[in-house]
């Protein structure tokens, strides 16, 4: 399952931006010819982030496009399949470009349970004495 490398580049890219704070989700933008989906990418990183400061969180999947070009009759369209035909005149001879981008767009962070202080006496930033 190539799940497993896309979901160790993802792992690594949240651990980063993370800076050891548990996070509770990922929004990962993934080129349509990486071929993946949602609930196999999430099983793959549920199974290697155990132990991390993402185990237990979910990737929210956005697949990008790819743009294609036919080479018979010149026509452009986008296409989330990889296997697409022409939309045009039905072509199988097609160039395509893009698709293969895998972007952290963002990390949601888990809350707190328990911020350290005495909440009864802390205040926030007083002015003056207390």
């Amino acid at each position: 399952m190539h799940e497993f490398g896309i979901a160790e580049a993802i792992l690594t890219a949240v651990e980063k931006r993370a800076n050891g704070r548990r996070v509770r989700r990922a929004r990962v933008h993934a080129g349509a010819l990486l071929r993946i989906t949602e609930p196999a990418i999430n099983q793959a990183f549920s199974s290697i982030s155990h132990g991390s400061v993402a185990e237990g969180a979910h990737v929210d999947l956005v697949i990008v496009p790819v743009r294609m070009t036919c080479r018979s009759c010149g026509s452009t369209s986008t296409s989330v399949d990889p296997f697409a035909l022409c939309a045009k005149c039905g072509g199988t001879d097609i160039d395509s470009d893009g698709g293969d981008d895998l972007v952290l767009e963002s990390i949601q962070m888990a809350e707190a349970s328990h911020v350290p202080g005495n909440s009864r006496r802390d205040r926030g930033n007083p002015v003056g004495p207390s």
